[in-house]
C-alpha cells in the first residue's frame, strides 16, 4: 500500500491534490480544469488501485468557483470513461462564498479492497510508462502509462502489483518497496514522474511473456544490482 489509509471492513481511502494550476489568471500553470483534475483523479484512482482496491465513491473539494465543478467533473469522467466503466457517484462541495485568487483542488476516493498484492520480493518488476512533467507531458502523451491497459490487466490477473510513481522518481518509490536496494532501469531514476505519468508494475514471472503483449514497448524490465 502507497498513500492509502486503510479503514476497517477493507475500505480504502486515497486522496490527491493540486493548487495554482488551472485556468485563474494568477495560477502558477495555466491548463485546462478538466486537465486538472483528469490527473489529480487518474493518481488517486492508481492509488486504489496499489491497495489492491476499486473506487465505490468520490468526494470532490473545489476551491475554484462554482463555474469550475462542471469542468472538474468532466475531468474525472474522462478517467473512467477511458477505462470504459462508469463513474462512481460523485459529490463534495465548492467554496463559492470567497473567490479565490489561484485554483485548488482535491479529490478523495472510497474503495474497497479486493485483494492482498502479493510479497514485492516474489515478482519481476518492471516500469511502465515514461516520467514526464509540465510541457514534456503534452508533448509526449503517448509515453503516458494507460489506464486503460493496466485495468485490463489487473481484470486479467496478469498483473500482481500497481505502484504510481510521484514527484520523487522512480528511486523514491523504489526505496519505498525495497529500502536501499541498488537497481537500474530504462529512465532516469530521479526524474518527476508528476501526475503518475510511469508506474511501478509487479508481475508473476510465469505471466511476464502475457504482460509484455499487452504493454508492448513501453513496459521495460528493472534489473537489480548485486550490492558491494
Amino acid at each position: 500500500m502507497r498513500n492509502a489509509i486503510q479503514l476497517p471492513n477493507g475500505l480504502i481511502v486515497t486522496t490527491d491534490n493540486a493548487g495554482a494550476i488551472g485556468q485563474k489568471k494568477k495560477d502558477t500553470v495555466h491548463v485546462p480544469d478538466e486537465m486538472v483534475s483528469y490527473f489529480s483523479a487518474r493518481v488517486t484512482l492508481l492509488e486504489q488501485w496499489a491497495a489492491g482496491a476499486e473506487p465505490h465513491s468520490i468526494l470532490m473539494h473545489n476551491f475554484s468557483g462554482d463555474e469550475a465543478w462542471v469542468r472538474y467533473l468532466k475531468g474525472v469522467h474522462q478517467v473512467f470513461d477511458e477505462i470504459e466503466c462508469s463513474s462512481p457517484p460523485i459529490s463534495g462541495s465548492t467554496e463559492s462564498n470567497i473567490e479565490t485568487l489561484q485554483s485548488g483542488l482535491a479529490i478523495t476516493m472510497l474503495g474497497k479492497q479486493i485483494y492482498q498484492s502479493k510479497a514485492p520480493e516474489t515478482l519481476k518488476w518492471f516500469t511502465y510508462g515514461k516520467p514526464l512533467v509540465g510541457e514534456n507531458l503534452l508533448a509526449e502523451k503517448e509515453k503516458v502509462a494507460s489506464l486503460k491497459s493496466i485495468y485490463k490487466a489487473r481484470q486479467g490477473n496478469i498483473i500482481a502489483s500497481v505502484w504510481p510513481v510521484g514527484s520523487k522518481g522512480i528511486a523514491g518509490e523504489i526505496k519505498r518497496i525495497f529500502g536501499s536496494k541498488p537497481f537500474t532501469c530504462a529512465w532516469e531514476p530521479h526524474a518527476s514522474a508528476g501526475p503518475s505519468t510511469v508506474v511501478l508494475i509487479g508481475v508473476e514471472p510465469k505471466k511476464i511473456h502475457t504482460a509484455q503483449s499487452l504493454f508492448g514497448e513501453l513496459l521495460l524490465p528493472i534489473s537489480w544490482k548485486d550490492s558491494p
